[in-house]
């Protein structure tokens, strides 16, 4: 006897997937209505799910959800492992966010075993980097490797695009008018000779020719990193340290690195390891860009060369009109200016949006930026073409 499956029903195998999830979901609370039971992995996952979204810090008994992960830092560190079995990387890295925002585990990170076991990314080094003067000798060298396993992975990733793309950019702001045929800018070659167009031959005679000339090993341009970090700016940080680096590692371009929370920290001669960078960064504190501002106006000798890219959530606590003068008097000098409300893949964060406004008028928009597209910003400042500014709307 065969049987058969009523239509518009669903057959048993997809019904019990349906319940299954919403089991996984729902948490197996009493009033949660799948009537099913969870064996096996599942229970297993369930256990791992229980220990960070259920309720209480009682051991967990299989049959609900109220377990939790205690203060026992080897008891997280398993925690931690399991999570990694049952679910892939990124989900990963959300439940370990959701873990230190929901438990309190930020004090667990000081914990060597935890740290050997933890999915490392941009938001745990943050955490970490947060944590940097309470740490104990014992873990400062695994919290290092942590550090640094996530930074050469972001190296690996933005390295040889933004050395390319930079490149390009120096290439066509050292423009020659004897070029080399090879290096001659025919768009603008054209466009500064159509008053030379002859129509009875349909052509244009180049008495001018302009080309770029491909950059040398002398500096072309300064570039002035100067960040914010106040503790919501921790993911701008870590990847501004690593960009940071790699601006540091093209011979045509002067790379200063300047963080600042109330005080100003010039950590310039620490770019050939982004990870001294970021450990010589302390998250967190007051906010004085004024302060930052002057420090790095000083340090310019060749403005008609020179981008400073501040960023910046803008929450101000120093003298508002003499930062916003000091930004005019850098423009009118020559120095191309960026404002950054964030370099990170979130979007902006909570702004001053009356200084944001303020800056925009004086020609210097604040938005935020993704780690891949800082090129294309850095390029265009280079360049001194309008910046890509991402479309928000």
């Amino acid at each position: 006897m065969t049987t058969q499956t009523t239509a518009g029903a669903e057959p048993d195998d997809a019904a019990r997937e349906r319940l299954r999830r919403w089991r996984l979901v729902l948490g197996g609370e009493a009033a949660d209505g799948t009537g099913c039971a969870l064996g096996g992995r599942d229970a297993a996952m369930d256990g791992t799910l229980a220990a960070l979204y259920g309720k209480g810090d009682k051991p967990r008994t299989g049959k609900d959800r109220s377990a939790g992960l205690g203060a026992s830092a080897p008891a997280v560190a398993r925690w931690l492992g399991d999570i990694r079995t049952y679910f892939a990387s990124s989900v990963v890295q959300v439940m370990q966010r959701d873990a230190i925002d929901r438990l309190g585990l930020s004090a667990l990170l000081l914990e060597p075993e935890m740290l050997e076991a933890v999915e490392a990314d941009v938001h745990l080094v943050g955490t970490l980097l947060s944590l940097n003067k309470a740490m104990p000798e014992t873990t400062k060298e695994t919290a290092r490797a942590v550090v640094r396993k996530v930074v050469e992975d972001l190296e690996k990733r933005l390295a040889t695009r933004t050395r390319a793309t930079l490149t390009g950019a120096l290439d066509r702001s050292a423009r020659v008018n004897r070029p080399r045929h090879q290096d001659i800018d025919w768009n603008r070659t054209i466009a500064a000779n159509f008053k030379h167009y002859l129509p009875e031959y349909r052509t244009v005679v180049p008495e001018r020719l302009i080309g770029y000339g491909r950059a040398s090993q002398s500096v072309k341009k300064e570039v002035v990193l100067c960040i914010d970090q106040s503790g919501s700016m921790a993911a701008s940080v870590v990847y501004a340290s690593v960009f940071g680096a790699v601006l540091a590692s093209m011979r045509s371009i002067s790379t200063r690195l300047v963080v600042f929370d109330t005080a100003v920290v010039d950590l310039t001669d620490q770019l050939d390891d982004p990870v001294d960078v970021l450990f010589g960064t302390q998250l967190g504190g007051g906010t004085d860009i004024n302060r930052a501002l002057a420090y790095c106006q000083s340090q310019i000798t060749r403005p008609a060369e020179t981008v400073v890219v501040l960023i910046s959530d803008l929450y101000e606590g120093g003298i508002r009109n003499e930062m916003l003068r000091r930004v005019a008097a850098m423009k009118a000098s020559g120095v191309q200016f960026v404002t950054l409300l964030a370099l990170s893949d979130e979007g902006a964060p909570a702004y001053d949006r009356e200084h944001a406004a303020a800056l925009a008028e004086l020609g210097a928009p604040a938005f935020a930026c993704t780690p891949d597209l800082f090129p294309d910003v850095m390029a265009a400042a280079i360049e001194k073409r309008p910046l890509p500014i991402p479309d928000t709307a």
